[in-house]
């Protein structure tokens, strides 16, 4: 699913101020990013990583209001497109994408970079599936939670684009057990193959799941509609047959008003929170089978290890007639919460769309429908938007990610900062504020001053980059209401050079800052 996308440098975020539930952030805003690609450190949530088409990464260390990033370059195996971001039980990120090699053919294998927070920089890069000249397209990955295990699926082509009717696609499959230094030879699990065409009769859309006891969990759609398999002994075997999940009338290959090529292809999601439907098999898709007017967001469920499957639950929550399309799913594997991110247009008559998130807490019986994008947006015919967008949950924090057109016709990336631990009142009773301390940057002495809008107990503390905290600087003081300030003498706490956090905590919320400590230069 390959156009080739020229883009922009990134860097810092930034929040958009309108009416929205949720904080806007702005990624990146370059010549058209797209197929974005999100995941928090289980380890660490305030460390976030992301990718986008077609060689751009961007990295969070504070929970998602800045990034900085740059070019993803793989020297031997080249870069293109198709990103997939995980990050494993350790807590490093892995950025996986096509190849376009120097000595090879183009898309030939799917190549994995492993990211060195020291250094900020990805690894060279290890590759599975290279099989001649065949194409190796639309990959995505999941980890073990149990043995930190990689397992990665895609979609070959004999060869990609091909309207020859003894050209097949198939769906391949690999691991890794030593954090993606080396890779299993890749094996097919699919039972009746597809075109070449790139369309609703090529087998594609295979995103790995893991269940409870280490089982591996995929489905596709195809020209049988969305069908399974599943391996009891981590990728090792498979099932000898493929399970019939559920017909995908109009097939996985969607016409959207306004968007150059749109997809409906499924996401398997299994719950493993140890909560009431631990163990229950999730797939969330997009079909018209309501009619071509009327793109939908579907999900299916099973109870049994994928044997059998519910009948779809429509997941927007609106009147017929409108179009919901590019989903993404997440099981929340703290409480078993299933999210949801789609573009919505339900509220236009023309082809103005927002970005809704729907959750649900009830095993995918009902769902609450937001919009969470603080403006809608108007795409432009011929406009490449990508194949996807994507969304990451750990523990109540969710950051959902997506492609939008600016009105000056350019493509950007978005993320909302949604902490569902937190209740959101429609207006937030303000107890504390925390000012950007002066100077900023500063060598030796800088002020900080946060203001208390009744009594608290509060403590401040300094954090480095990836959110550890060094230094208790106010331990649990209480203080009156008004303005408060605090010498911050590095003469005193020794910190080297560079970015940090203050913590402002109160009893009930929390504040925080970035701040620069500068080199003395004398």
């Amino acid at each position: 699913m390959k156009k080739l996308i020229i883009i922009c440098m990134i860097v810092h975020g930034i929040v958009l101020h309108a009416q929205s539930p949720y904080p806007n952030i702005k990624i990146g805003n370059f010549n058209g990013p797209n197929e974005p690609s999100i995941a928090i450190n289980h380890k660490n949530p305030l460390e976030m990583m992301a990718g986008s088409n077609l060689n751009y990464w961007y990295y969070s260390v504070d929970g998602g209001y800045s990034w900085t990033g740059g070019v993803l370059e793989s020297p031997e195996y080249g870069v293109w497109g198709d990103p997939v971001i995980i990050a494993d039980t350790i807590g490093d990120f892995y950025f996986f994408h096509l190849s376009n090699p120097i000595n090879g053919s183009w898309i030939d294998r799917i190549v994995c970079q492993k990211f060195d927070k020291e250094t900020l920089s990805w690894s060279a890069g290890t590759y599975m599936g290279l099989n001649g000249s065949k194409a190796q397209d639309k990959p995505w990955a999941v980890v073990d939670p149990r043995t930190n295990t990689i397992y990665v699926s895609w979609t070959q082509f004999d060869e990609y684009g091909s309207s020859d009717p003894q050209c097949e696609s198939n769906i391949l499959f690999s691991k890794s057990t030593d954090g993606g230094e080396s890779w299993s030879e890749a094996i097919r699990i699919n039972e009746v193959a597809g075109d070449c065409i790139d369309s609703g009769n090529t087998v594609e859309g295979a995103v790995p799941a893991v269940g409870p006891n280490g089982e591996v969990y995929i489905a596709w759609s195809g020209p049988e509609g969305i069908v399974f398999n599943r391996s009891i002994d981590g990728g090792e075997s498979w099932l000898g047959h493929n399970i019939f999940v559920t017909e995908q009338l109009g097939g996985w290959d969607l016409a959207i008003p306004g968007i150059y090529r749109a997809n409906g292809m499924p996401i398997t999601r299994c719950d493993l929170s140890g909560g009431p439907n631990h163990g229950t098999i999730y797939i969330n898709y997009a079909d018209q089978s309501n009619g071509t007017h009327d793109t939908d967001v579907w999900v299916v469920k099973s109870t049994d290890g994928g044997f059998t499957w519910s009948e779809p639950i429509r997941v927007n929550d609106d009147p017929a007639g409108k179009h919901q399309f590019f989903t993404w799913m997440e099981v929340d594997q703290a409480n078993g919460t299933l999210y949801f991110v789609f573009y919505d247009r339900r509220n236009h008559s023309d082809n103005n769309t927002d970005v809704f998130m729907a959750i649900s807490r009830d095993a995918g019986n009902t769902f609450e429908n937001i919009r969470i994008s603080e403006s809608p947006f108007l795409p432009a015919n011929g406009q490449f938007f990508g194949d996807y967008n994507n969304i990451s949950v750990v523990n109540n924090i969710v950051r959902p990610i997506w492609t939008r057109r600016e009105s000056n016709g350019k493509l950007s990336l978005y993320t909302a900062i949604i902490d569902m631990s937190v209740t959101l009142p429609e207006k937030e009773e303000h107890i504390l504020a925390l000012e950007q301390n002066f100077p900023n940057p500063f060598i030796q002495y800088t002020l900080i001053t946060y203001k208390l809008f009744r009594p608290s107990a509060v403590r401040l503390s300094l954090h480095d980059a990836l959110g550890r905290e060094l230094k208790v600087l106010i331990n649990n003081q209480q203080a009156g209401t008004g303005k408060h300030t605090y010498v911050f003498d590095n003469t005193e706490h020794q910190i080297a050079s560079g970015a940090y956090f203050l913590v402002l905590t109160s009893d009930q919320q929390q504040r925080q800052i970035k701040i620069l400590i500068s080199e003395n230069s004398n």
